[in-house]
């Protein structure tokens, strides 16, 4: 895959804001996968293209979004769906979880990202 498309450096200034800025359910997760926790190496508000992932395996090639209450907006839904295209023709698998998934049923969360790692 071409490594150019990852972490450019036109988006280190907000990939640094937003790992500042990381809402409860990311830390929670983050807390959890860093450190290869559960065996692999997890990066944080990581950028692929013009896009930044919460979460990114690169030996899974495995992209982890958490989405809030934004997310379900149509015109979010929409932007969602086009950037989870992009991602597929780059064959990276996407696993998305709620803030709700994540605060209320955080060891069922890491159960099902555990499985798609195997």
């Amino acid at each position: 895959m071409n490594n150019e498309i990852f972490n450019q450096k036109n988006h280190k200034d907000v990939r640094r804001r937003l790992r500042s800025q990381m809402t409860r359910s990311e830390i929670m997760v983050w807390l959890r996968i860093k450190n290869k926790q559960l065996g692999y190496q997890f990066r944080r508000q990581y950028g692929i293209g013009k896009y930044i992932v919460d979460f990114y395996c690169p030996e899974k090639e495995l992209i982890i979004e958490i989405d809030g209450g934004i997310h379900f907006y149509e015109r979010n839904i929409e932007a969602d769906k086009i950037r989870e295209e992009y991602f597929k023709k780059l064959e990276l698998t996407i696993k998305r979880y709620t803030n709700l998934d994540v605060i209320k049923n955080l060891d069922n969360t890491l159960e099902d990202l555990r499985q798609a790692l195997m």
